[in-house]
């Protein structure tokens, strides 16, 4: 990957932009427009966003000003929305995938994902029915062209495996990925099987920056820590996904394609002991 606007190939053929812009935890209102419209401004083509976010609307305003202000066209935008827990089975994500498009202001989502997998804590024994539930109605909303692509957030290979066996495979994994959380079954069984993963909260929701390895490594290189985090994502073959509301800190968070990271920083990166990880068990996680 050498810009921003590279891409991987997914399963389907829909192209990705490998560096995307991250909307979680953004605050609704001219704070989430300006960032969006910003982002688009430096660059970015890939704005991930989710319902349980509660910035779509913004975010669709963001996207709107965006367009308007570079002229780009809407189909070289990629854009992903995210089905909640409060909304799985199959009636519940058919509307929900609606009410969010209504609510970006768009005709179609570019990629759909499950946002968490439904697991035995939240669904008893029956998890592995509702997470096949939910996705026939993902292959729907595929097969209508309301989504170009569809995927799971958060999944282990235990949550897939069923959904491996469907007439549509994911074409997605997004999860927690960033030095100190390297999730490296998850990755290589993802990456075996031709899902392309993302990497949500690459910099640790900030905890990665003050981190003394990382930050060593960034003043080798003359790179910020945000830099070199986003670069071992990169270098790791995932879709990093930072997020910032600071101007000068979404344009910064873009370059990344003017070094590489030596095989020996990586390595001292991959040990790193677990550092800035949410505490978010896909397998425990009971949040609706």
């Amino acid at each position: 990957m050498k810009k921003l606007t590279d891409f991987y190939e997914l399963n389907n053929g829909v192209k990705i932009p490998c560096v995307g812009y991250g909307t979680w935890q953004m605050p609704d209102g001219e704070t989430a427009v300006q960032s969006v419209k910003c982002a688009i401004e430096c660059g970015y083509r890939h704005i991930d966003g989710a319902a349980v976010y509660g910035n779509e609307r913004s975010v669709g305003e963001g996207i709107s000003a965006g367009l308007m202000a570079t002229e780009i066209r809407r189909e070289d935008l990629f854009v992903t929305g995210k089905v909640w827990n409060t909304d799985r089975g199959y009636k519940g994500t058919l509307a929900a995938c609606e009410k969010s498009l209504r609510d970006l202001g768009l005709s179609c989502f570019d990629l759909y994902l499950i946002h968490w997998p439904a697991n035995e804590v939240n669904c008893g024994k029956d998890w592995d029915r509702m997470n096949l539930d939910t996705w026939e109605a993902m292959i729907e909303l595929y097969k209508k062209g309301r989504v170009r692509a569809i995927g799971v957030s958060n999944f282990l290979p235990h949550h897939l495996e069923s959904l491996m066996k469907t007439e549509i495979l994911p074409m997605v994994n997004q999860i927690e990925c960033h030095p100190g959380w390297l999730r490296t079954k998850t990755i290589r069984y993802c990456q075996e099987n031709g899902i392309v993963v993302e990497a949500w909260s690459p910099m640790g929701s900030g905890a990665v920056l003050r981190n003394e390895t990382v930050c060593s490594i960034a003043e080798k290189y003359g790179k910020s820590a945000a830099q070199i985090s986003i670069r071992w994502c990169l270098q790791h073959n995932t879709v990093p996904l930072p997020k910032s509301v600071t101007p000068s800190r979404i344009e910064d968070n873009t370059k990344v394609f003017d070094f590489i990271l030596a095989d020996e920083d990586m390595k001292m990166i991959d040990q790193m002991e677990p550092a800035g990880f949410s505490g978010n068990d896909p397998d425990t996680f009971n949040v609706f």
